[in-house]
């Protein structure tokens, strides 16, 4: 299927690696002019290649870090105007509740909701001006079904999806859609050091650890394995694309059946 995205200027945060980097592979793939951010410019410089090694040649990375005032004032720069807004820049842990401090609370809510309100604000107005737009949030199968060892994450991304759905109600009978999608444990760079310190022998092989993890802290997924990135970086596609018009204010699934609804 021709997804319609050539031409399309796409926008990514933390897209140098993990779900970020397979969704700017994906639209880039499908010929949209790919815009990916990142603090690091050796990481940046890195994961451009790869994906001129394996989709698209048009593509860019913005050297800035997107949860601050200052990053999304220079994306914005770089950038004045874009068709395709993925706030997917994250970080997790896991914490006991009580020893998650007032600056651990902050530092979580600035990474991963004040960076999507911040681009969403900037770019928003734009897309309506155009009549045409997409901003899609990489929440997380946490914000719904919330673990207790990571509940300061959780609540940030339960905050996207109560965001995203506010803002697709000031899209009203136009063609700019905002989404949000909820990957499920997803294999990336820092996954392994999680399952590890949740496992209890960290040193078994990481087939077993994946294993035990999905047999006690994941029971009740259905997929009983890590989401592949670029399984949630389908979706993502298919989300951004003129496509998907009809599909506006949704809570997108790609968890494995994680959560237990049919909503």
């Amino acid at each position: 299927m021709d997804l319609q995205l050539t031409g399309k200027t796409a926008l990514i945060t933390g897209g140098t690696a993990g779900i970020g980097l397979e969704i700017a592979r994906a639209l880039a793939g499908e010929g949209s002019r790919v815009v990916i951010t990142g603090r690091d410019r050796k990481k940046l410089d890195s994961a451009i290649a790869d994906i001129k090694a394996s989709a698209g040649a048009d593509i860019i990375g913005v050297l800035a870090d997107a949860s601050s005032v200052e990053g999304a004032a220079i994306i914005a720069k770089t950038e004045p105007s874009i068709d395709i807004l993925v706030n997917n820049l994250g970080i997790y842990e896991s914490k006991a509740f009580g020893d998650i401090t007032d600056a651990d609370w902050s530092h979580l809510f600035d990474v991963n909701v004040m960076s999507g309100v911040r681009l969403s604000r900037t770019y928003l107005p734009d897309m309506l001006e155009r009549n045409w737009g997409r901003i899609i949030f990489i929440s997380s199968e946490s914000g719904l079904a919330i673990p207790p060892d990571m509940i300061h994450y959780a609540t940030t991304k339960t905050a996207q999806l109560s965001i995203a759905r506010g803002l697709a109600q000031l899209t009203r009978g136009t063609n700019v859609t905002v989404n949000s999608v909820l990957p499920g444990p997803t294999r990336s760079e820092g996954i392994e050091t999680f399952l590890r310190s949740q496992a209890s022998d960290p040193s078994a092989p990481i087939k077993q650890i994946e294993a035990e993890f999905f047999a006690t802290a994941r029971s009740a997924s259905i997929l009983q394995r890590m989401v592949e990135a670029e399984e949630v970086a389908n979706l993502v596609a298919y989300i951004a694309s003129p496509r998907s018009s009809a599909t506006n204010g949704a809570a997108l699934h790609a968890e494995g059946g994680l959560v237990n609804t049919i909503a």
